[in-house]
Protein backbone atom coordinates (compact mmCIF):
# COMPACT_ATOMS: atom_id res chain seq x y z
CA UNK A 1 0.00 0.00 0.00
CA UNK A 2 1.91 3.54 -0.81
CA UNK A 3 -1.02 5.64 0.61
CA UNK A 4 -0.13 7.98 3.62
CA UNK A 5 -3.80 6.43 4.44
CA UNK A 6 -3.78 3.87 6.93
CA UNK A 7 -6.50 1.38 8.53
CA UNK A 8 -7.15 1.47 11.87
CA UNK A 9 -8.96 -0.76 14.41
CA UNK A 10 -9.79 -3.65 11.83
CA UNK A 11 -13.22 -4.59 14.11
CA UNK A 12 -14.34 -0.81 13.69
CA UNK A 13 -15.76 -0.97 9.73
CA UNK A 14 -13.85 0.74 7.15
CA UNK A 15 -15.27 1.95 3.88
CA UNK A 16 -12.60 1.47 1.07
CA UNK A 17 -12.24 1.84 -2.47
CA UNK A 18 -10.60 0.02 -5.69
CA UNK A 19 -10.45 1.50 -8.74
CA UNK A 20 -9.22 -0.09 -11.88
CA UNK A 21 -5.69 1.49 -13.63
CA UNK A 22 -7.08 4.34 -16.34
CA UNK A 23 -10.63 3.98 -14.63
CA UNK A 24 -11.09 0.94 -17.36
CA UNK A 25 -14.69 0.27 -16.96
CA UNK A 26 -14.12 -3.27 -17.10
CA UNK A 27 -17.08 -3.96 -14.90
CA UNK A 28 -19.41 -3.71 -17.73
CA UNK A 29 -18.99 -7.42 -18.38
CA UNK A 30 -20.93 -9.48 -15.65
CA UNK A 31 -18.45 -12.30 -16.07
CA UNK A 32 -15.58 -9.98 -14.12
CA UNK A 33 -18.20 -8.93 -12.17
CA UNK A 34 -18.54 -12.46 -11.01
CA UNK A 35 -14.48 -12.84 -10.52
CA UNK A 36 -15.12 -10.03 -7.94
CA UNK A 37 -18.27 -11.62 -6.74
CA UNK A 38 -16.51 -14.81 -5.86
CA UNK A 39 -13.40 -13.06 -4.41
CA UNK A 40 -15.38 -11.60 -1.80
CA UNK A 41 -17.70 -15.04 -0.76
CA UNK A 42 -13.96 -16.64 -0.35
CA UNK A 43 -12.80 -13.86 1.73
CA UNK A 44 -15.58 -14.07 3.73
CA UNK A 45 -15.98 -17.63 4.52
CA UNK A 46 -11.80 -18.51 4.94
CA UNK A 47 -10.26 -15.16 5.87
CA UNK A 48 -12.55 -13.97 8.19
CA UNK A 49 -14.13 -10.51 6.00
CA UNK A 50 -17.09 -9.54 7.53
CA UNK A 51 -18.87 -7.26 4.75
CA UNK A 52 -21.19 -4.79 5.81
CA UNK A 53 -21.68 -2.89 1.90
CA UNK A 54 -20.55 -3.42 -1.19
CA UNK A 55 -20.86 -2.02 -4.92
CA UNK A 56 -19.28 -3.00 -7.99
CA UNK A 57 -19.16 -0.08 -10.78
CA UNK A 58 -18.41 -0.16 -13.93
CA UNK A 59 -14.67 1.03 -13.33
CA UNK A 60 -14.40 0.90 -8.92
CA UNK A 61 -15.55 -1.45 -6.12
CA UNK A 62 -16.91 0.28 -2.47
CA UNK A 63 -16.66 -1.84 0.38
CA UNK A 64 -17.52 -1.25 3.42
CA UNK A 65 -15.77 -3.73 6.08
CA UNK A 66 -14.40 -5.28 9.30
CA UNK A 67 -13.10 -8.18 10.49
CA UNK A 68 -12.41 -9.87 14.02
CA UNK A 69 -9.41 -12.13 12.95
CA UNK A 70 -7.66 -10.08 10.17
CA UNK A 71 -5.69 -6.91 9.20
CA UNK A 72 -7.86 -4.85 7.06
CA UNK A 73 -4.98 -4.46 4.30
CA UNK A 74 -4.20 -8.33 4.08
CA UNK A 75 -8.11 -8.93 3.24
CA UNK A 76 -7.77 -5.35 0.87
CA UNK A 77 -4.17 -6.99 -0.80
CA UNK A 78 -5.74 -10.60 -0.86
CA UNK A 79 -8.75 -9.59 -2.61
CA UNK A 80 -6.79 -7.44 -5.32
CA UNK A 81 -3.83 -9.87 -5.56
CA UNK A 82 -6.56 -12.94 -6.45
CA UNK A 83 -8.82 -10.51 -8.04
CA UNK A 84 -6.57 -8.83 -10.67
CA UNK A 85 -4.68 -12.15 -11.60
CA UNK A 86 -8.12 -13.72 -12.67
CA UNK A 87 -9.63 -11.09 -14.17
CA UNK A 88 -6.52 -9.86 -16.74
CA UNK A 89 -6.76 -13.89 -17.48
CA UNK A 90 -10.38 -14.17 -18.41
CA UNK A 91 -9.97 -10.97 -20.12
CA UNK A 92 -7.19 -12.69 -21.96
CA UNK A 93 -8.78 -15.81 -22.88
CA UNK A 94 -12.41 -14.18 -23.39
CA UNK A 95 -13.17 -14.73 -27.16
CA UNK A 96 -15.70 -12.45 -26.87
CA UNK A 97 -13.88 -9.37 -25.38
CA UNK A 98 -13.67 -6.41 -28.19
CA UNK A 99 -11.41 -4.45 -25.50
CA UNK A 100 -9.27 -6.72 -25.25
CA UNK A 101 -5.78 -5.52 -26.64
CA UNK A 102 -6.88 -2.02 -25.55
CA UNK A 103 -7.51 -3.39 -21.90
CA UNK A 104 -4.49 -5.51 -21.79
CA UNK A 105 -1.51 -2.77 -23.21
CA UNK A 106 -2.72 -0.67 -20.78
CA UNK A 107 -2.53 -2.89 -18.04
CA UNK A 108 0.88 -3.64 -19.17
CA UNK A 109 2.00 0.06 -19.50
CA UNK A 110 0.82 0.83 -16.00
CA UNK A 111 2.67 -2.46 -14.86
CA UNK A 112 6.12 -1.44 -16.19
CA UNK A 113 6.26 1.94 -14.38
CA UNK A 114 5.50 -0.04 -10.98
CA UNK A 115 8.20 -2.45 -9.17
CA UNK A 116 5.76 -4.56 -7.34
CA UNK A 117 4.14 -5.92 -10.87
CA UNK A 118 5.26 -9.03 -12.76
CA UNK A 119 3.31 -8.11 -16.26
CA UNK A 120 0.00 -6.05 -15.60
CA UNK A 121 -1.50 -3.83 -13.28
CA UNK A 122 -5.10 -3.79 -12.56
CA UNK A 123 -6.10 -1.78 -9.87
CA UNK A 124 -4.70 1.28 -8.67
CA UNK A 125 -2.55 1.28 -5.93
CA UNK A 126 -4.30 3.15 -3.50
CA UNK A 127 -7.57 2.32 -1.74
CA UNK A 128 -7.89 5.22 1.24
CA UNK A 129 -9.31 2.72 3.99
CA UNK A 130 -11.68 5.41 6.01
CA UNK A 131 -12.44 4.28 9.64
CA UNK A 132 -16.04 4.79 10.15
CA UNK A 133 -16.02 5.27 14.12
CA UNK A 134 -19.24 7.65 14.30
CA UNK A 135 -22.29 7.19 13.00
CA UNK A 136 -22.00 10.31 10.93
CA UNK A 137 -19.37 9.03 9.16
CA UNK A 138 -21.37 5.69 8.54
CA UNK A 139 -24.09 6.63 7.32
CA UNK A 140 -22.51 9.23 5.03
CA UNK A 141 -20.67 6.10 3.30
CA UNK A 142 -23.99 3.71 3.10
CA UNK A 143 -25.60 6.15 1.58
CA UNK A 144 -22.86 7.40 -0.69
CA UNK A 145 -21.83 3.61 -1.79
CA UNK A 146 -25.77 2.70 -2.39
CA UNK A 147 -26.73 5.50 -4.24
CA UNK A 148 -23.69 5.32 -6.31
CA UNK A 149 -25.75 4.11 -9.57
CA UNK A 150 -28.41 6.39 -9.38
CA UNK A 151 -26.01 9.36 -9.17
CA UNK A 152 -24.49 7.64 -12.46
CA UNK A 153 -27.89 6.91 -14.11
CA UNK A 154 -27.75 2.86 -14.45
CA UNK A 155 -31.18 2.85 -12.38
CA UNK A 156 -34.04 5.03 -11.15
CA UNK A 157 -33.81 3.47 -7.25
CA UNK A 158 -30.36 2.26 -5.53
CA UNK A 159 -31.90 -1.30 -4.61
CA UNK A 160 -32.59 -1.68 -8.28
CA UNK A 161 -28.88 -2.47 -9.12
CA UNK A 162 -28.11 -6.11 -8.87
CA UNK A 163 -24.24 -5.83 -7.97
CA UNK A 164 -24.73 -3.86 -4.66
CA UNK A 165 -25.38 -4.61 -1.04
CA UNK A 166 -28.64 -1.69 -1.82
CA UNK A 167 -31.35 -4.69 -1.42
CA UNK A 168 -30.24 -5.67 1.65
CA UNK A 169 -30.24 -2.28 3.05
CA UNK A 170 -33.79 -1.11 1.06
CA UNK A 171 -35.74 -4.37 1.39
CA UNK A 172 -36.51 -7.46 2.89
CA UNK A 173 -34.91 -9.21 0.13
CA UNK A 174 -31.15 -10.66 0.11
CA UNK A 175 -29.02 -9.54 -2.59
CA UNK A 176 -26.20 -11.87 -4.07
CA UNK A 177 -23.60 -11.51 -1.22
CA UNK A 178 -24.14 -12.45 2.65
CA UNK A 179 -23.78 -8.96 4.65
CA UNK A 180 -23.72 -8.11 8.27
CA UNK A 181 -26.10 -5.06 8.24
CA UNK A 182 -24.61 -2.33 10.36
Amino acid sequence: MSSKYKPGDAAIPHFVTFSVVGWVDVFSRELYKEIMLDSLRYCTAQKGLCLHAWIIMTNHVHLILSSETAKIEHLVRDIKKFTSKQITTAIRENPDESRKEWMLNLFAFVGRGNHNNKEFQFWKQDYHPIELNTNEKLNQRLQYLHENPVQSGLVWEAWHYKYSSAIDYYTSEKGLLTIERL
